[in-house]
């Protein structure tokens, strides 16, 4: 089969299109015939040599995608050649087929594509769990989202809204701010205004009841946006790493500081598929929004890297076999 791989940490120029043997099954997995890869800032920092990478090269990056089901390990009964398959965190996942565990397969609705599923997988429960379980929105809320515009932040601000809440985005340009605005969002400042002082003037002064921080370098003046009582929902640093917190500010200001990992969430087969049947039925029904995707092919992966590292990109990127 075919495969983007690297042999040697680097930009996107060490990524190549190759030859690979194909994958054998187990009796608990299943062969899938990719049909759409979400690409995620994870795929960089593997490409890059920040997290560790079993095995020896040449890599294969991916972990999120859709497609046809190939073949089925004999101890699989309910999953069979010709379905449509989902998952979010399967490795290897850059190649014209992947094998995925019987665990980690979440079976699609014949109203999702493969597309689509590839597209909201990952970020659809990360924002999922972060409305429901770091901090469970309820109707009246006043929520502050984080690059409001990016795939998780429209995500999160349609989720927010569906729950009931009000919604203020923060983006870094004015583009971004309008598609934080199609996404739902009541209110959207740009980072570059002073947004903490507009964000406490949209809430009579208190300040927003909860926010949800994935700069990292933003954490402080989160806290300052955040009402007395009020939750900081901390699950990413795309602007570098935050300040430390002195835990008496958290003290004198009855302020909640928690934290978020996708991982700790879906513990079980059942976990992913309730989860992704939620925003496969918010889909359906036409109350979650997916933005359509940029779609480059498989051999074209380097430059889906380079958009996606140039942080230009508002929506998806999917690699298509």
């Amino acid at each position: 089969m075919k495969a983007l791989v690297f042999d040697k940490f680097g930009g996107p120029d060490v990524l190549y299109y190759t030859e690979v043997p194909d994958p054998v099954i187990g009796d608990h997995e299943i062969l899938v015939k990719t049909e759409a890869v979400g690409l995620n800032f994870a795929d960089i920092y593997r490409r890059k040599g920040n997290y560790h990478l079993a095995g020896e090269p040449p890599y294969i990056l991916g972990y999120e995608g859709a497609g046809v089901v190939s073949e089925v390990g004999a101890a699989i009964t309910d999953i069979k050649v010709g379905d449509k398959i989902g998952f979010a965190d399967v490795p290897y996942a850059n190649a014209e087929f992947v094998t995925v565990p019987y665990e980690k397969a979440i079976p699609l609705p014949d109203q999702i594509s493969c597309e689509t599923a590839a597209a909201v997988l990952l970020q659809g429960l990360t924002a999922h769990y972060l409305v429901h379980d770091s901090y469970h929105i309820e109707k009246g809320d006043t929520v502050l989202v984080h690059a409001a515009a990016g795939g998780v932040g429209q995500l999160l601000t349609q989720m927010a809204k569906l729950l009931g809440a009000e919604v203020i985005g923060l983006t870094s340009t004015a583009d971004k701010a309008s598609i934080a605005r199609d996404a739902g969002a009541d209110q959207v400042y740009l980072y570059s205004s002073d947004w903490v002082a507009e964000v406490k003037k949209a809430t009579s002064g208190q300040g927003v009841k909860v926010v949800y921080e994935s700069i990292g370098s933003t954490l402080t003046s989160s806290f300052k946006a955040t009402k007395i009582g009020g939750t900081v929902v901390f699950f990413g640093m795309a602007g570098g790493d935050p300040a430390p917190v002195d835990p008496r500010m958290l003290m004198d200001t009855s302020k909640t500081l928690t934290g978020g990992d996708l991982w700790n969430v879906l513990t079980s087969r059942d976990e992913r598929v309730t989860r992704s049947h939620q925003l496969f039925t918010w889909i359906a029904e036409g109350r979650l929004q997916i933005a359509e995707p940029t779609v480059f092919s498989l051999s074209d992966g380097a430059k889906a890297h380079e958009l996606l590292e140039s942080r230009k990109s508002t929506g998806k990127i999917l690699l298509k076999p």
